[in-house]
C-alpha cells in the first residue's frame, strides 16, 4: 500500500513540474541529464542479470571506480544523475551506462539484477523497493549522514526506516555514520572508512630529494604564498637547509608567483629557479610550473602546507599528499572538503597568522594517516561476489 501511494504521490509531482523542464534543459548543466531522466530520451533499461552501481556525483564516480573494476565488463550496470557522473560511467562500462530516470519512469525501467549497489546518500524509495521485488540484493556503500543533513533525517525517520528495510548490507564512513543509521532502521551495518581515500593515484615518477628539509606548499592561491614564505623563513631560522617548493593551483598564476618568489629571495639573500629550469628542487624556492607533478611532490616532501584553505576557497584534497604519511598544515577554511579532512588523522589547522610558530617547529607535527580500511574494497567485494 505504501509503495502505491508513494508512486502515486510522486507521478503527481512528475506531472507538476514537467512543464518546466523544457526551460532547464537548454541549460548546459542539465542538456544530456533532464531528457534522459525524465523523458526516458535515449535511455533504455540497463541489461538484466549484472552487478548495478547507481552513483550521484564526479567524485562518487571516481570513488567507486576501482571497485567498479574488479568486476568482469560484461557483469557491469552503471547509473547516474548528473551529466559529471556520466563522463565516469561511460569509461567504466562503455554500452551499459545510464541517467537513472526520475522515480515513478522506475516502474517500467528497471530490469532484474543479481546486485544493487548504491553510494553514499542515494536513497531513492523506488530503487531500493523496485531492484528488491526483482530480485536484486541491495548494498548501501560508503554510507553517510553529515551533521548537517541529521536533523532532516531525523524528522523523515519514518520514510527512511521504509527505504532501510529494503537494504540488505550497509557499509558506512565511520561509527558516527553507522549510529546515526542504524537510528534511522539500517541493519548490517559495518564501518569501512570514506572509499575516496581507499585508492587515490600514486607517485608517477620519482624526482630528485634535495638534502635537508623539503617543504611542499601545494595547490596555492591568491593571498597564501606571501603567507608560507614569511612562515618559511621563520624555519630557515632554525633549520637552514631547508627547501621550499610552491605549487600554486592555477597555471595562470605561474609568473605573478614566480615575481614575488624571486623579490623574496631577494630580500633574504636566498636561491630561487623555476623548476622547469633544471628539474630539481636544490634553490632554496622553486616554483613548480608543470601540471601533474603535485603527487610526485608529494612523495618527497618532509612537510606539506596545503593552500586552498587559509583564504576563503574551501580547501584542497589532502588524501593525496596524506597516503605518504607526510605532516600536513591547513587552514581553517575548508569547507569543501570537510569530508575528508575527517577521513586523515594529524591534519594540523592553523590560520595565516599561526603558520610561522608551527612552522619553526617541524618536528612537533604529527604524520598524517588515512582512516580506511587498508581491506575496504576487498570487503565490499567479497559481499557482492558472494551473491553471484
Amino acid at each position: 500500500m505504501f509503495t502505491a501511494l508513494y508512486t502515486v504521490l510522486t507521478a503527481i509531482v512528475y506531472l507538476v513540474v514537467l512543464p518546466f523542464f523544457p526551460v532547464l534543459a537548454f541549460r548546459t548543466k542539465y542538456r544530456h541529464s533532464i531528457p534522459a531522466r525524465f523523458w526516458l530520451w535515449k535511455n533504455p533499461p540497463l541489461r538484466e542479470d549484472g552487478v548495478w552501481f547507481h552513483l550521484c556525483s564526479f567524485g562518487e564516480a571516481r570513488a567507486v571506480a576501482p571497485l567498479v573494476q574488479r568486476f568482469e565488463p560484461e557483469l557491469r550496470r552503471l547509473s547516474t544523475t548528473t551529466q559529471t557522473g556520466k563522463t565516469v560511467i561511460e569509461e567504466l562500462a562503455s554500452e551499459q551506462n545510464r541517467y537513472l530516470p526520475f522515480e515513478p519512469l522506475l516502474w517500467g525501467w528497471v530490469r532484474p539484477q543479481k546486485v544493487l549497489v548504491v553510494m553514499e546518500a542515494e536513497l531513492w524509495y523506488l530503487l531500493f523497493d523496485l531492484a528488491k521485488r526483482r530480485g536484486a540484493r541491495t548494498f548501501l556503500i560508503n554510507a553517510r549522514i553529515s551533521d548537517r543533513s541529521w536533523d532532516s533525517y531525523r524528522r523523515f525517520a519514518w520514510f527512511y526506516r521504509r527505504i532501510f528495510s529494503r537494504i540488505d548490507r550497509v557499509f558506512a564512513q565511520s561509527e558516527k555514520d553507522r549510529e546515526r543509521l542504524e537510528l534511522l532502521g539500517a541493519r548490517n551495518v559495518e564501518v569501512l572508512g570514506n572509499l575516496k581515500l581507499a585508492s587515490i593515484p600514486g607517485a608517477g615518477r620519482r624526482l630528485p630529494k634535495p638534502r635537508g628539509l623539503l617543504v611542499c606548499a601545494a595547490s596555492t592561491h591568491e593571498g597564501e604564498e606571501g603567507a608560507v614564505l614569511e612562515a618559511f623563513r621563520a624555519l630557515k631560522e632554525f633549520h637552514p637547509e631547508a627547501k621550499l617548493v610552491l605549487v600554486p593551483r592555477h597555471p595562470e598564476r605561474f609568473d605573478r608567483v614566480d615575481r614575488l618568489m624571486r623579490s623574496f629571495a631577494k630580500l633574504q639573500g636566498w636561491s630561487e629557479r623555476r623548476f622547469s629550469e633544471a628539474e630539481n628542487f636544490e634553490s632554496d624556492l622553486t616554483l613548480m610550473d608543470r601540471m601533474g607533478e603535485l603527487v610526485n611532490c608529494y612523495a618527497i616532501s618532509d612537510l606539506v602546507v596545503l593552500g586552498g584553505a587559509f583564504e576563503p576557497i574551501g580547501g584542497h584534497n589532502a588524501a593525496e599528499a596524506a597516503q605518504f604519511g607526510v605532516p600536513i598544515i591547513s587552514g581553517p577554511h575548508f569547507f569543501n572538503q570537510k569530508e575528508l579532512f575527517e577521513g586523515i588523522e594529524g591534519i594540523r589547522i592553523a590560520s595565516k597568522e599561526e603558520l610561522p610558530g608551527i612552522l619553526r617547529y617541524p618536528k612537533l607535527l604529527e604524520p598524517t594517516k588515512l582512516k580506511v580500511r587498508g581491506d575496504a574494497l576487498d570487503r565490499i567485494e567479497k559481499e557482492i561476489r558472494d551473491v553471484l
